[in-house]
Parts: structure tokens; C-alpha cells; sequence
């Protein structure tokens, strides 16, 4: 599959000798003129990617990259037949080079640094220590990102906690915490803000914004959690007075470079070069290419001054970022026509979903925003859903972080709290699901996790909907 994406990118490039013809053709896909058949590909796809792993994981697992390859390849195929070539292969570059290509740089940076992370240590999980680990992966989770925190601290929490019969309780709310809500902050953090930086998000908006939402929903979570953990643990852990505790972190040159990766980023906002490199219609920005290159090199001087031993005792392999680069890839390639039928607003398929989510006045409806983002990234991945309210939303990211800054809010809470209600939700999810199953943890079924995550979220995103002061859900 990775032959294929290359192919993919490597013909667009090829066929990219008449620029200004392809820009003027890339332009004449009419949304308007599309049925919502158009969007069977990427629903398709997201079914497959919901269900494959816990339907038939064998034949998932061996496939998933021909099945993503299908569904593109079906899509393409059909604006091909109807739009013409020259359009299909101008929105097939934009969208790879545009927004895929960024996407999964950082994405990759991100896990080849914090791959090179080790935590060890020696302490049992008690209340306190369990709290302590949650909280801080919490914290940490926007800086290095949910999948980042996630790897670097699932293993030593199962490790501390070993030696305890119930510890399912635990990987539950890591994952809610560590792998979903703390990623709420930066576009590091989770995929779906990165998605919204590409389209022109401020770096430090959701910062900014959304600041108190997560503290509102975060501190009552670790709050229930060390209640729970100190119920199951009056039985379990006999008082250990004499154990000291340590804690030890290798591979620090890693929270160097993602330091690095913090600066790439904020300088490829800040820094407009005026040049532009143009590539079959897309054009793309000398800040924009610089910041990729520099993500590269971050990942590659990661893999040279880590040593080997810190990655394998993180059981560091390469297949989880692989199925994420191939699902992606298709999940960007089958949502050209989503987003061309969004872009018709009124006059496109998608007008009733544009109904339910404005007001009788003309104005967004915010909660209608923030619930059905949340209910849609919970069973078909945050980032795309993310990015197909961005576009219901209008797409102009400036207005967006203005006059309907509570539209961007709601959009950015829906998809990344919600990515926590199912273990298909956000791509880390699953991945600390067959960890802690690897490991023996008795984890609960997919209906069971959702049943308790729900318990445990929907009451705080009731109260994030119905708190008057601050408006959560009002423009800022």
C-alpha cells in the first residue's frame, strides 16, 4: 500500500506540466451537482475502519491498505467518469499535497519522537500514583499528542498496576483522558485540530478557548477515577511502607526535538515567504514545504541519537503509524467529493445536515455543532469528521476564530472529547486497547467500553451544553 500512495502522489507530479490549466479544471467539481450516493466511498471506508478490526481482524489486519485503496480508488474512479480527468487529478493533488502530506508528517514526527521516550520506574499503582500518571499524560497529551502520550505511558501504568486483579478500570480512563481529552489544547495534540491549523486555525486558539472546557471536563475525571481506583484498591494493595519510589526517564533528547517541532510549527504560522511552488493548480508555500522538510529531519535525527534498546523496551514498531498512513491517505481521497457537496451549501446534497445545525435566524447552532461532531467522531475518526463541520461550518478559518468562534469551539470539543466514547473514536484508542489485551488486562467489549464511557462523559457534556458562566458554547 505504500507502493500505491507513492504511485498515487508520483502521477500527480508527473502529470503536472500545465498548471494553470489544471487550476482552472481542478475548480469544476460542482457540488451542487452531486448526489449524496457520492459520499459512499468515504462512508464505506469508515465503516470498514469502524468494524473491520472487531468483525473479521484477521482479514482486516492483512487487507486494510487494498481495502482503503479500493474506496479511493472508486472515488477517484467516479469523478473521473462525470467531472473529467483533468479536474479529478487537480483535486486529487490538492488534497494529497495540500493537507494529507502535512498531516501525516506531523503525525509521524510525533510518533518516532515519542517512541524514543522511555519511562521507567519503580512504583505500585496505587490511588495516588494512578492519578498522578493519568494527570500527567493528561497534561502532556497536547504537546506530544494523544498517540505520543499514550505510548509513552501506558506500559509503565500497566506495570505498576501487574501485580492488581482489576485494572480494566484504569485503561479505561487513560484512554479518555490521556488519549482523547488532554489532547484538546494545541494542534499537536489531536489529529482533528491539526486538520483545522492546516485550514488556517491560529496555533494557540484552541489554547486560548478552550482552556476551562478541558479543566471542566479533566479535573471531575481524575477526580471519579481515584475514587473508583481507591475502592477496588482497599482490597487489593496491603499498605507498602517500605518501597521508595523512582521514576526515570531516558531518551530526553526526544523532549528536545519536540520542542523543535513546536517551533516548526509556529514559525510555518507566523512566517509568510510570498513564494509559492505551483504543482498542477495547488500551490504550495515556501513556509509550508520548509516546515515538512524540518519535521523530517526532526524524525530522522530521533531514529540516529535514540538508542534501539529504548525503543524496543517501548515495543516500538512501525505498523501502527503504517495502517494509519494508509487509512488516512484514503480516508482524504474519498472525502473530495464529501467536501465538494458541502462546499454547494444550500444548493448541495448535505442542505438538510446545513438545516439542523442553523438557526430559524440564519445564526450556527452551536450545541447542534458540538453534539452531532461529538456523536459522528465517536463511531467514524475524529479528523475527517472534524474537517466536514469545519467545511459545513463555511471553511474560512477567519471567521471561524471570529464572529463564530463558538461554532470553531463546539467543532473542536465534539471531535476531540467524543473521540473517547468508543474505542474507534481516535486513533490511539484501539491501539492502548490491544496493548493492555497483549498485556492481560480483562478489557471490556466494544459496547461495554462505550456503555461506561458514556457514563462517565455524558453528564459532562450536558453540563458543558447547559452551564451559563462562562457560555461554553458562546462566542468568546
Amino acid at each position: 500500500m505504500n507502493r500505491q500512495v507513492s504511485a498515487w502522489l508520483t502521477a500527480g507530479l508527473l502529470l503536472s506540466v500545465e498548471p494553470a490549466a489544471a487550476a482552472s479544471a481542478s475548480g469544476t467539481i460542482d457540488g451542487a451537482a452531486m448526489g449524496w450516493p457520492w459520499a459512499i466511498p468515504f462512508l464505506a471506508l469508515l465503516l470498514c475502519i469502524a468494524t473491520g478490526p472487531l468483525l473479521f481482524p484477521r482479514v482486516w489486519h492483512h487487507h486494510y491498505g487494498k481495502i482503503a485503496f479500493g474506496w479511493s480508488a472508486a472515488a477517484l474512479g467516479g469523478l473521473a467518469v462525470f467531472h473529467g480527468i483533468p479536474a479529478t487529478l487537480g483535486a486529487f493533488v490538492h488534497v494529497m499535497l495540500a493537507d494529507y502530506l502535512s498531516f501525516i508528517l506531523l503525525l509521524f514526527t510525533l510518533y518516532v519522537v515519542a517512541g524514543g521516550i522511555l519511562v521507567t520506574g519503580n512504583f505500585r499503582g496505587t490511588p495516588l500514583i494512578n492519578t498522578a500518571l493519568l494527570g500527567f499524560g493528561t497534561l502532556i497529551a497536547s504537546a506530544v499528542g494523544t498517540t505520543g502520550a499514550a505510548m509513552i505511558l501506558i506500559r509503565p501504568l500497566l506495570r505498576a498496576n501487574e501485580e492488581r486483579p482489576h485494572r480494566a478500570h484504569t485503561v479505561v480512563f487513560f484512554i479518555i483522558l490521556v488519549a482523547n481529552v488532554g489532547g484538546a489544547l494545541t494542534p499537536l495534540g489531536d489529529p482533528p485540530l491539526f486538520v483545522g491549523f492546516l485550514h488556517g486555525v491560529d496555533f494557540f486558539w484552541t489554547a486560548r478557548h478552550l482552556w476551562m472546557q478541558t479543566a471542566i471536563v479533566a479535573i471531575p475525571i481524575l477526580a471519579l477515577f481515584f475514587a473508583v481506583d481507591s475502592w477496588f484498591c482497599r482490597k487489593e494493595l496491603p499498605p507498602d511502607t517500605h518501597m521508595r519510589i523512582s521514576l526515570r526517564v531516558r531518551g530526553k533528547i526526544n523532549l528536545l526535538l519536540i520542542g523543535l517541532i513546536i517551533a516548526a510549527l509556529l514559525a510555518s504560522a507566523m512566517w509568510n515567504a510570498n513564494i509559492t511552488v505551483n504543482v498542477y493548480g495547488t500551490r504550495l508555500a515556501l513556509e509550508d514545504i520548509i516546515r515538512n522538510v524540518v519535521l523530517i529531519l526532526i524524525a530522522l535525527a530521533s531514529l540516529w541519537l535514540t538508542p534501539r534498546e529504548h525503543r524496543e523496551s517501548n515495543g516500538f514498531t512501525w505498523e501502527p503509524i503504517r495502517e494509519v498512513a494508509k487509512l488516512f491517505a484514503g480516508i482524504f481521497v474519498t472525502i473530495i467529493p464529501v467536501i465538494a457537496m458541502l462546499a454547494a451549501g444550500r444548493n448541495g446534497a448535505f442542505a438538510w445536515l446545513l438545516r439542523v445545525v442553523t438557526e430559524p435566524s440564519g445564526a450556527p447552532n452551536e450545541v447542534a455543532y458540538f453534539w452531532l461532531t461529538g456523536a459522528l467522531s465517536a463511531f467514524l475518526d475524529n479528523a475527517p469528521t472534524y474537517l466536514v463541520f469545519f467545511e459545513l461550518a463555511g471553511g474560512d478559518a477567519t471567521t471561524l476564530m471570529g464572529p463564530l468562534a463558538g461554532t470553531l469551539a463546539a467543532i473542536s470539543m465534539g471531535a476531540v472529547y467524543m473521540g473517547a466514547l468508543t474505542y474507534i473514536g481516535n486513533a490511539p484508542n484501539f491501539m492502548i486497547y490491544a496493548i493492555a489485551q497483549e498485556r492481560g488486562v480483562p478489557m471490556p467489549s466494544f459496547f461495554a467500553y462505550m456503555f461506561w464511557a458514556a457514563l462517565i462523559l455524558i453528564p459532562l457534556f450536558l453540563l458543558l451544553t447547559w452551564l451559563p458562566v462562562p457560555p461554553i458554547l458562546r462566542s468568546t
